[in-house]
C-alpha cells in the first residue's frame, strides 16, 4: 500500500528559496530540483512522517517535505 506522500507526488512543489536550499545543502547540479526530488521519493529507501513533515531517505540524502502543503522544505546529506 502506498503512503499519502507517494499518492500525492503531483502536488509536491517548493519555493525559490527551498529549491536553492536543496541545491546548496546537497551540492545538487540539476535544472529541475522538484523533478529530481520526485524521482528520489519514488525510489525512497524509507519514508517516515513525524508530526507535520515527511522525511524521505534515499541515496544518503534526507528530503524534508511539509505533510499538509507537500512543499519541499530542505534536503541534507546523511553522514555515514
Amino acid at each position: 500500500m502506498k503512503n499519502e506522500l507517494l499518492l500525492n507526488l503531483e502536488k509536491i512543489h517548493s519555493t525559490e528559496l527551498g529549491v536553492e536550499r536543496v541545491r546548496k545543502n546537497i551540492d545538487l547540479d540539476t535544472a529541475d530540483v522538484i523533478e529530481w526530488c520526485k524521482r528520489k521519493i519514488e525510489n525512497a529507501d524509507d519514508i517516515i512522517r513525524k508530526g507535520k513533515n515527511w522525511y524521505v531517505s534515499v541515496d544518503n540524502v534526507v528530503i524534508t517535505i511539509n505533510a499538509h502543503s507537500f512543499t519541499i522544505i530542505t534536503a541534507h546529506k546523511c553522514h555515514v
